[in-house]
C-alpha cells in the first residue's frame, strides 16, 4: 500500500490537471446549447482513458448525447469488470451563490470547488487513476472496460437503446459505479440497495372557467378542494400506501438487514433540527432510516391552483394540478405501480369533476447482495483505505440505470461511491475532499486486486 500511496502523492498534481480539464468544459447535458460542450468532454475522457493504459478508446454516437467506450483486454479467460461513469454535469445556476467560478475549479480548504467535482467527473477520475496504477506497475489480471454516458443527469433516455445494441461489446461479469455517496468521511459505507421511482401529473377539472367565489361556492365542486380530499386516501393513518396491490411486489427487508441498519450510527434529533421540523411521521413499525431507504413512500411534489397572486382574488378555480410521485423497493415495477396507482386515483374521483392521471417518468430499485463476491472485494479495499470495514446502507434515492444494467446486461452493479453530503452536487459550491479522492483511489485498487482473488 505505501507504494501505492507514494504513486498517488507523486502525481496528484497530474490527476488534478487532468481532471480540471474535464471540470474547465461545461458538459451540461440539460441545456441543448452546450452539445458541443458534451462532444468536447467525451473526446477529452477518450484522450484520458488511453493515456491510462486502455488499448482502445472511442467516442461512440447514440440516439442523443454520445458515449465514451474504452477496454483493456488481459485475457479471453479472465473475468471482466465494467466501469460507469457519466460526463455530464447539472447546470450551474444560481450563479451568484457560487464563491468562486463553477467551471473554473479551485482547492481551497483541502476541497476542489467546482460543478463535477464529485458528481461525477471527480468520482470518475478515482475510477481512472486506480486503473491507471494498476495497469503501470503490472497488476492488473482480469480485462477492465469502461462506458461513460453524458445523459445522466437528464435520466438517461439514451442508454437502453445503446445498451440493447451494444450488449456483446459491453458484456461484462460485474459492473462498477462510483456515483453514490458514504454516510461520513470517517464512515465509510457501501450501497446495496437503491428505490425506484414511478410518477405522475395529475388534472382535477370542475368548471369551464374559474367562477366568482361569491356566486357559486358551496354550489359547485371546487376542483382544489376534491384534488385535496383525494390526496389525502392516498396514505391511511398509519402511513400505509392505500393503492389496491401496491404491497404485492414489496419484500420485507431481512432481519439481519434491519439489525444492520439499526446499528447505523444516527441522531434523530439533528436529523429533525437540521431540516427545521419538531416531530418525524412515516409508516408504521418502521425506525426513520428504514422507511427513508428500503419501505416505499408516496408524496406530492407540486401543487398549484386558482390565483396565487399577490392580495386577494375571490375565485373558484376551473382547474386543480399537483405532481406526485412513488419511491419504490425493489422487485415493485414501475410501470405496474403507475398503472394501478392511475386506476385507483381514478376511481376515487366523485362525478362533479373530471380528472385525468397522466404519467410521466419512472424506474426500477435495485439491491446488491451483500453476499456477492464481487461486493465482497469492494468491502475489503474499502477496509484497506478507510481503516475500517464499510457499512452495508441501502439508500432512498433512485438510480433507474442501474437495474437497467441488471436487465440489459444480467449482471449485478457494486455501487462503490465516494462522495458526502457536505459535497453539496447539484447546488452552488459543490466539492469534493482531495483526502477522500487519494482514499477512493487505494479502495478502488484494493476492489481488482481482490477481484482477482475470487
Amino acid at each position: 500500500m505505501s507504494c501505492l500511496k507514494n504513486y498517488i502523492a507523486e502525481n496528484e498534481p497530474r490527476f488534478l490537471e487532468e481532471l480540471f480539464s474535464l471540470i474547465r468544459i461545461p458538459s451540461i447535458s440539460a441545456l441543448p446549447a452546450h452539445a458541443g460542450d458534451m462532444l468536447r468532454c467525451a473526446e477529452r475522457w477518450r484522450e484520458l482513458l488511453l493515456a491510462a493504459g486502455a488499448d482502445r478508446a472511442e467516442v461512440m454516437p447514440s440516439q442523443g448525447n454520445p458515449l465514451v467506450f474504452a477496454e483493456k483486454h488481459i485475457a479471453d479467460d479472465a473475468p471482466t469488470v465494467l466501469v460507469y461513469a457519466h460526463y455530464d454535469v447539472m447546470p450551474a445556476e444560481p450563479l451568484e451563490l457560487w464563491k468562486s467560478n463553477p467551471f473554473e475549479p479551485e482547492v481551497r480548504d483541502g476541497c476542489i470547488y467546482a460543478r463535477g467535482a464529485d458528481d461525477d467527473k471527480g468520482q470518475a477520475m478515482i475510477q481512472v487513476k486506480a486503473f491507471e496504477y494498476l495497469v503501470r506497475n503490472g497488476l492488473l489480471r482480469h480485462n477492465v472496460k469502461f462506458i461513460f454516458e453524458g445523459e445522466e443527469e437528464i435520466g438517461s433516455p439514451s442508454l437502453n437503446a445503446f445498451l440493447a445494441e451494444h450488449r456483446e461489446l459491453l458484456r461484462t461479469d460485474v459492473i462498477l459505479v462510483s456515483d453514490t455517496s458514504m454516510l461520513g468521511a470517517d464512515l465509510p459505507s457501501l450501497t446495496t440497495g437503491l428505490r425506484g421511482l414511478a410518477y405522475w401529473e395529475i388534472e382535477v377539472t370542475g368548471p369551464s372557467r374559474d367562477l366568482h367565489s361569491g356566486h357559486f361556492g358551496g354550489a359547485v365542486a371546487n376542483p382544489a378542494l376534491v384534488l385535496c380530499e383525494m390526496l389525502a386516501q392516498v396514505v391511511d393513518n398509519d402511513g400505509r400506501i392505500t393503492v389496491p396491490g401496491f404491497y404485492d411486489e414489496v419484500e420485507e427487508v431481512p432481519a439481519a438487514e434491519r439489525e444492520m441498519i439499526a446499528a447505523i450510527p444516527f441522531d434523530e434529533e439533528a436529523y429533525k433540527k437540521a431540516i427545521g421540523v419538531n416531530s418525524l411521521r412515516g409508516e408504521k413499525g418502521y425506525s426513520t432510516l428504514e422507511r427513508n431507504s428500503c419501505r416505499p413512500s408516496f408524496d406530492i411534489c407540486g401543487l398549484w391552483s386558482g390565483y396565487t397572486g399577490e392580495g386577494a382574488k375571490t375565485v373558484l378555480p376551473s382547474r386543480a394540478c399537483a405532481k406526485v410521485s412513488c419511491r419504490l423497493v425493489p422487485h415493485q415495477r414501475h410501470e405496474r405501480i403507475s398503472r394501478l396507482f392511475a386506476d385507483y386515483f381514478l376511481s376515487l374521483a366523485p362525478d362533479c369533476v373530471r380528472v385525468k392521471v397522466n404519467p410521466l417518468h419512472g424506474g426500477e430499485g435495485y439491491v446488491c447482495p451483500i453476499t456477492l463476491p464481487a461486493y465482497q472485494a469492494a468491502e475489503r479495499g474499502f477496509a484497506e483505505a478507510f481503516g475500517r470495514k464499510p457499512l452495508a446502507v441501502r439508500r432512498g434515492g433512485s438510480i433507474p440505470i442501474i437495474s437497467d444494467f441488471e436487465r440489459e446486461l444480467g449482471v449485478k452493479t457494486v455501487l462503490m461511491g465516494f462522495g458526502l453530503e457536505k459535497d453539496a452536487i447539484h447546488s452552488p459550491n459543490e466539492n469534493f475532499s482531495l483526502e477522500i479522492f487519494r482514499k477512493g483511489i487505494e479502495a478502488v485498487v484494493g476492489f481488482h486486486l481482490h477481484f482477482d482473488k475470487l
